[in-house]
C-alpha cells in the first residue's frame, strides 16, 4: 500500500531567480586601451575566474573579463542572468548609474561646495515658506 503524500512539482534546473547585478569599474583592460576605468555591469559569471560584462552606457562592449581586471563598486542594477545589452542599458538608465558614478568621483572640496550650495538653497526655501 502506497503512502499518500504531497505532490511536488518537478524541479527545473534552468530557472534562476533575478539577482542584483554588481556594477564594476574596469581595471587593466589591456595595454593602451581607452576602456581603463570605465564602468561595466557583470551580466553573467562563467566560472570562478571570469565574468561576462557589458557597459552599454560607458562605451565598453560585451566581453568576458577576468575578475582580477575588475574593481567592484557599491552600485547594483536588477537584471536577469545573461541579459541582453538593451535590457542592461534600460536598467542602467533606470538606476542612474552614470550620474551616481560622477557624484562619487567628486573631490572633497567639490563635495564641500555642493553641501554648502544645498544648505543655501534649503535656507532660502525655508525663508520663502515661512513668508506664506
Amino acid at each position: 500500500m502506497a503512502v499518500a503524500g504531497p505532490v511536488l512539482p518537478p524541479l527545473s534546473v534552468f530557472t534562476q531567480p533575478q539577482l542584483d547585478t554588481i556594477v564594476g569599474q574596469g581595471r587593466r583592460l589591456g595595454k593602451g586601451r581607452d576602456e581603463n576605468g570605465k564602468l561595466v555591469a557583470n551580466v553573467d559569471v562563467f566560472d570562478q575566474n571570469r565574468a561576462l560584462v557589458d557597459g552599454p552606457c560607458s562605451g565598453v562592449g560585451r566581453k568576458d573579463l577576468n575578475f582580477k581586471a575588475l574593481h567592484l563598486t557599491q552600485f547594483t542594477i536588477n537584471i536577469g542572468p545573461s541579459a541582453r545589452s538593451g535590457t542592461v542599458k534600460k536598467a542602467w538608465e533606470k538606476e542612474e548609474i552614470t550620474k551616481k558614478w560622477e557624484r562619487a568621483e567628486l573631490t572633497d572640496f567639490e563635495r564641500f561646495k555642493l553641501r554648502k550650495a544645498k544648505q543655501t538653497r534649503d535656507r532660502l526655501t525655508n525663508i520663502e515658506y515661512g513668508r506664506l
